[in-house]
């Protein structure tokens, strides 16, 4: 259990394949960005491309330098297979 001066966060990243997902704990103020670091995933998901338009915090896009509350959730998004857009014109052809 986290003492006053630190929180608990989860990272979480959903590849195709599977869940990476790791609890930490960091000091009061800490970041996305050091959740991240924290979470170890760049060591045991080399292949994850971390891009800082791509996180948010509970399905909410987020800065890398967005503070922490305890019991957030930090997302990695994977990258869009296709354009939103692109996908309604292709269902809008078919009917």
């Amino acid at each position: 259990m986290p003492d006053a001066a630190t929180i608990r966060v989860s990272v979480v990243y959903a590849g195709p394949q599977r869940v990476f997902r790791a609890e930490v704990e960091l000091p009061k103020g800490s970041t996305v960005a050091e959740a991240i670091a924290r979470s170890r995933i760049r060591e045991s998901r080399p292949d994850v491309d971390i891009h800082p338009d791509r996180v948010g915090v509970f399905a909410r896009k987020a800065a890398l330098a967005t503070p922490l509350r305890d019991g957030d959730r930090v997302e990695i998004y994977r990258p869009l297979a296709l354009d939103p857009k692109e996908a309604r014109r292709r269902r809008a052809r078919k009917g």
